[in-house]
């Protein structure tokens, strides 16, 4: 029997709630969530180490006071960047040290497993073929390098998250199993996938790569964590489950749940990963976005 749990990607409160006690005051008491997704943008771990210090004491206070618990950390919006396959070798090993820091900032917050994207390619390295593998191998060793330090940690598992265009490998059903075959030979622990429901590569001929139904049956046994949104045909956003959404969109709540149970799938939790634009009218609506689409997926998800 799978255990569903719902949590929220914090990414919301990015330059709106920065505040520790506001954010996790919104997850924890305006929605009723008790778990959440902590995101490198709110406290990136390129900052002092005496900043850094302040700040996960003042998290994990207010994460206590508002009955929050921190599942897992992720990169966000501002940290999508190439990081491990970024064309410069100064600059790939800069930013496995800062993945090294994200994994220590998560493990200090208490996460059970942290990640971001795998990487994402230039276009030049892209399109030659063998820089693009000789990348990849690399990017490889590296994420198998930051398995060490994660089961040093404590940590159960490491996550990269499926992307939609192949140069953020990767983007397809059978990348994604090739990717996972290669990082998981002989990693210190298990290197999973945080599936996200508006994700996949649109020219892909095979049309599973489009469908979130496809992906969830694929790869639920080993996605600890789901980004959930409401998405459409276009792929256009990262929607709320609000009730103008709903009636285009082509995530629901049961079939979600059927996908993810016919996966064989134990343990996931459903992140609500749901972004506004800092314009108007969207600025005004994340709060109410937020406990709407909370509300939705309280049919579905009791914990």
């Amino acid at each position: 029997m799978t255990r569903f749990r719902l949590a929220v990607n914090a990414g919301f409160a990015v330059n709106r709630f920065p505040e520790p006690e506001a954010w996790l005051g919104i997850v924890g008491g305006r929605l009723g969530v008790r778990y959440a997704q902590f995101v490198a943008d709110l406290l990136n771990p390129f900052l002092p180490a005496a900043v850094i210090e302040a700040q996960v004491g003042k998290i994990r206070a207010a994460a206590e006071r508002f009955g929050v618990t921190i599942d897992s950390a992720f990169t966000s919006a501002f940290t999508r960047v190439n990081h491990v396959l970024h064309p410069d070798p100064q600059v790939r090993e800069a930013w496995v040290r800062w993945y090294e820091d994200l994994l220590r900032l998560a493990a200090r917050l208490g996460a059970r497993g942290a990640g971001g994207h795998f990487g994402i390619l230039s276009v030049r390295d892209f399109e030659d073929p063998a820089r693009r593998e000789r990348m990849m191998a690399e990017g490889i060793r590296n994420w198998q390098r930051l398995a060490g330090l994660a089961r040093d940690l404590g940590m159960q598992f490491l996550m990269i998250e499926p992307m939609s265009v192949p140069r953020e490998p990767p983007a397809t059903i059978r990348d994604t199993h090739n990717l996972l075959a290669r990082l998981n030979d002989g990693a210190a622990v298990p290197i999973r996938v945080c599936l996200d429901v508006d994700h996949g590569d649109p020219r892909s001929p095979d049309l599973r790569d489009t469908d979130p139904y496809a992906w969830l049956r694929e790869f639920g046994a080993v996605s600890p964590v789901v980004h959930i949104k409401q998405s459409k045909p276009d792929k256009g956003g990262h929607w709320p489950f609000t009730d103008e959404h709903n009636r285009e969109g082509i995530i629901q709540g049961e079939k979600v749940l059927d996908a993810l149970r016919a996966s064989g799938a134990e343990e996931v939790a459903l992140a609500l990963e749901v972004s506004h634009r800092e314009r108007y009218p969207w600025e005004d609506r994340v709060l109410d976005d937020l406990k709407a689409s909370v509300e939705y997926w309280r049919r579905y998800v009791a914990e």
